[in-house]
């Protein structure tokens, strides 16, 4: 009996010679526009949301300023809220963020509504994730409808090329580069091979665009940007031996304490999935007890507890002076553990939290001989991003642009730190099962 031949992989060449993607290229580049306004003003409305919950909101009903209790109420509310679109619209709402980046194809558009909608719940009243991964399932999930509205039999090949267009616009504008947001989105879902170039181009093209959209943006609305970025940071000139064995020591306790907070989150997983609507707002009063607990015992605000840690993030760095070594481990702690119940059940992304622990730790260790603050606080984000991620390229690229003006200097503390976390973190991570053997 003759066994059929699979069909044979489009030729790359042969693809970008056609007309067919040379208006994908196109497309692409139309698609930067509405996505990166999506993604703006999105954003814009979770800061708008996140002051009026905690700043304007307590100021209304009579308070003179935030009670240091005032985030049990919201984050309960976001935990009841977030369960019950979970529990009752249709859809998954986004990947789960405890399991980090993983391979997936373009998003469906119908299932944009309940992303948007649990990702908002979530990140506008304080829980400690971020939104790349929300935009970058927004960016997809446009970029599949707009192809679809221009050809509902479009092939698989297109489709897949434009939702990862649309997915490039959104993350690369507020990564703030699109170079980090292709790396992001390559090693994540694993694009490579021969038609990398294929995807690639059309979204670098996207991303581009998207770019300066999103500035273009600020400087219309007045509203500000809202990409990582850090501006003024302490000089760094060139590593040295004892910098080097720092690396290899704050890689191995980025790898143990990532993977206490990943371990954490997937034990819990299943026990919110079952009853989600009764848990979660459990485990969102135990993100504000951390909130709490920490304002108590530090002269610090809840705040740095509390949200994704995108925006604390340079005024971290920059007030690093301020900071006793006491309050900085006790907010790795407060935030680890807010970090850990937020991923197990919310919708939101992973990153940034974990570059804002990686930073507090280096910080803390800085206090120790032969540390610069500043080679910690890098060597930090690198290492815990990917212990998070388990994406050591864009965790390094990530870094070295987030202190982009000591990054060419840093690079080589931060590749130490990142590589050593990476491969520490793997083997303290379970044996996966193997698959059963074919008995056919």
């Amino acid at each position: 009996m003759t066994t059929p031949h699979a069909p044979e992989a489009p030729d790359p060449a042969q693809q970008l010679r056609s007309r067919s993607y040379v208006a994908m290229l196109v497309l692409g580049a139309l698609l930067g526009v509405p996505v990166a306004a999506v993604a703006y003003f999105y954003l814009k409305e979770v800061s708008v949301a996140q002051h009026w919950v905690f700043t304007t909101l307590p100021g209304e009903l009579g308070f003179t300023s935030e009670p240091t209790w005032w985030p049990l109420l919201p984050l309960t509310v976001s935990g009841l809220l977030v369960g019950l679109s979970l529990r009752y619209l249709p859809g998954t709402g986004g990947h789960k963020p405890a399991e980090g980046f993983k391979a997936g194809g373009p998003v469906d558009p119908r299932d944009l509504p309940l992303i948007v909608v649990a990702s908002f719940l979530t990140l506008s009243l304080g829980v400690v994730l971020g939104p790349e991964a929300p935009l970058i399932a927004l960016g997809s999930g446009l970029g599949v409808l707009a192809i679809h509205l221009l050809k509902r039999d479009a092939p698989q090949t297109a489709t897949m090329v434009i939702g990862a267009a649309g997915s490039f616009a959104a993350v690369s504008t507020l990564l703030g580069s699109p170079i980090v947001g292709a790396f992001l989105l390559m090693e994540a879902g694993g694009i490579g091979g021969p038609l990398m170039g294929v995807v690639l181009v059309p979204g670098l093209l996207a991303a581009g665009v998207g770019t300066l959209i999103f500035v273009g943006l600020d400087n219309w609305t007045g509203y500000g940007t809202f990409s990582l970025a850090i501006p003024n940071i302490p000089p760094f000139t060139s590593p040295t031996l004892a910098e080097f064995l720092w690396a290899i020591g704050i890689g191995l306790a980025a790898a143990v304490v990532g993977t206490v907070i990943r371990r954490g989150a997937l034990a819990l997983q299943p026990v919110v999935e079952r009853r989600v609507v009764v848990v979660m707002p459990v485990v969102g009063l135990g993100i504000g007890a951390m909130a709490v607990i920490f304002a108590e015992f530090t002269s610090h605000p809840s705040s740095e507890v509390l949200f994704s840690g995108q925006d604390a993030l340079p005024g971290l760095v920059e007030g690093a002076a301020g900071w006793t070594v006491g309050a900085l481990i006790l907010l790795v702690v407060c935030k680890g553990v807010a970090y850990s119940l937020a991923l197990s059940s919310y919708r939101g992304g992973p990153t940034f939290p974990g570059m804002f622990i990686g930073a507090v730790g280096g910080i803390a260790l800085s206090h120790l001989p032969g540390l610069p603050m500043i080679a910690g606080a890098a060597m930090g984000v690198g290492a815990m991003t990917t212990v998070m991620l388990g994406l050591p390229l864009t965790s390094v690229l990530l870094a070295a642009i987030f202190f982009s003006a000591d990054g060419l200097a840093l690079s080589p503390l931060i590749i130490v730190a990142t590589v050593v976390a990476y491969v520490a973190s793997a083997r303290l991570a379970p044996p996966s099962t193997p698959a059963p053997a074919d008995s056919s």
